[in-house]
């Protein structure tokens, strides 16, 4: 990350800094002052600054872009388009899609790269560029860091007017997504049809909404019942997809009677699940059912990152298997996919990634492999999580301001804590059992520090986190 990070002290007023540039891409509030915020003119210089790298390292002259549901996409999508084209990129414009259509629709159109106008599960007034390779895939932070320093240094060109780059739209990459996924052995359609399903959609005002019902109608499942699946950005809850935002859902699900509910995050590449009774399924737990259905059909390693739930580790070396775990981030787990061979990987934020399909999390996928999954185990979705080990994460996170050094912070509770197993590979990340750690970081994608510990005891994992958040706050003091 290149601006410095600092924790927020409470007792004081302080703004903090919104402009987050990272191997997650370059994401902020739209708004406010150059170079702090995530105005037009950081708009376009990042998109320049990429446009021209890429531009520089091919003949190829095409890049996809797309967009989420959020107010300020359109704007985004104006300024990066014509951006793009004036370095002599052509584009081809998805309009209204999602993360892993981006990411499909580089390789199939055999573009240069791909730029995804979406701040994921951040609030509305943030947006982001996130930065796609020709392989559909997350730059490197290498390339990344180049990407900000021409962006800061402005060194970046445009072309004269007979080099200006074309400009395509094309709406039919979320329809070739969903089509690419019914193709691949594992999905069991006809095992859906059979269950006829009843299903409830939460969209969150996004690219979900359009979608997933989609996706789920080519699955055969004729009964969907629709929330906040019209696209217009103004989010009707904080779009993270976690237990705490998803009560319209949870009750939706038990007004309809439906089999389960289903919540994605506005670019359509976080997963969540509701069961029949209306609780959690648990967003830790959509990669551990994703992974349990693909290792009974297909033997392989599998990967996550340090703050993911080890419930995964074990589910892998039950079925006999390698586990692999990363830095967090999916460039990072991808790389670790690639490394070892994965069949099957993500985050425990509820980010599937399948390499059968492509390497990127791609909540559809995980949809069409979820209800493989139920339907041939034939248990109801509760039934199906008290299979697994039963774990709980305490996710706590502090925000931040320029006050006090995060790294120093890290470093003391890593003394502090020098008797336990110290993890110093991402962050900070202490083991007090085989069963029992907790991990703090830097977010790549907010101005907060993460904190999150597990344990097979709720209080357990609670206390845990709680104990290191106030040792940060004795450090803070001193």
């Amino acid at each position: 990350m290149n601006a410095n990070e600092y924790f927020c002290n409470p007792n004081k007023k302080t703004r903090l800094l919104t402009l987050i540039k990272s191997i997650s891409g370059i994401r902020g509030t739209i708004g406010g002052s150059i170079g702090e915020n995530l105005t037009p003119i950081d708009i376009v210089k990042f998109t320049a600054s990429f446009g021209s790298l890429l531009r520089s390292q091919s003949d190829k002259r095409k890049i996809v872009i797309g967009r989420d549901g959020r107010v300020s996409g359109k704007m985004l999508q104006n300024l990066v388009a014509g951006t793009l084209q004036g370095v002599g990129l052509d584009v081809i414009d998805l309009d209204l899609s999602t993360t892993p259509t981006v990411e499909m629709a580089v390789v199939m159109e055999e573009a240069i790269g791909g730029i995804i106008l979406t701040a994921s599960h951040n609030p509305k007034q943030w947006n982001a560029l996130k930065l796609l390779n020709d392989k559909g895939e997350f730059i490197s932070g290498a390339i990344g860091q180049q990407v900000v320093e021409n962006a800061e240094n402005e060194i970046f060109e445009f072309v004269e007017v007979d080099e200006i780059g074309s400009y395509t739209t094309n709406d039919e990459y979320i329809d070739k997504h969903i089509e690419s996924i019914l193709a691949l052995p594992l999905v069991n359609v006809e095992a859906i049809k059979e269950k006829k399903y009843k299903i409830a959609v939460d969209g969150i005002n996004s690219t979900g909404g359009i979608a997933i019902p989609k996706l789920l109608k080519a699955l055969g499942v004729d009964e969907i019942f629709e929330l906040n699946c019209e696209p217009t950005g103004l989010f009707s809850h904080d779009p993270e997809p976690i237990a705490e935002h998803l009560s319209g859902i949870s009750s939706l699900v038990i007004k309809e009677g439906a089999h389960l509910g289903l919540v994605v995050d506005p670019d359509v590449d976080r997963l969540a699940i509701v069961c029949e009774d209306g609780e959690m399924f648990g967003e830790e737990y959509t990669l551990v059912a994703v992974a349990d259905y693909v290792l009974k059909n297909t033997k392989g390693p599998t990967v996550s990152n340090l703050s993911s739930s080890i419930a995964l580790r074990e589910i892998t070396q039950k079925a006999g298997c390698e586990y692999g775990v990363s830095k967090v981030g999916e460039v990072n787990v991808v790389a670790k996919m690639k490394e070892i061979g994965a069949v099957i990987g993500g985050e425990g934020n509820g980010g599937i990634i399948y390499p059968e399909l492509h390497y990127g999390r791609d909540a559809l996928v995980g949809i069409a492999l979820f209800l493989s999954h139920l339907a041939t185990c034939g248990k109801y979705c509760s039934l199906l999580r008290a299979t697994y080990p039963k774990y709980i994460i305490s996710k706590n996170k502090i925000p931040l301001s320029p006050e006090i050094d995060v790294d120093l912070v890290l470093e003391k509770i890593a003394e502090k804590y020098d008797k336990q197993e110290v993890n110093k590979e991402d962050g900070v990340k202490l083991f007090f059992s085989e069963n029992e750690w907790v991990h703090l970081r830097k977010s790549n994608t907010e101005p907060i520090i993460r904190i999150y510990s597990e344990s097979t005891s709720e209080v357990t994992a609670v206390n845990l986190a709680q104990k290191i958040i106030a040792d940060i706050g004795d450090i803070v003091q001193g």
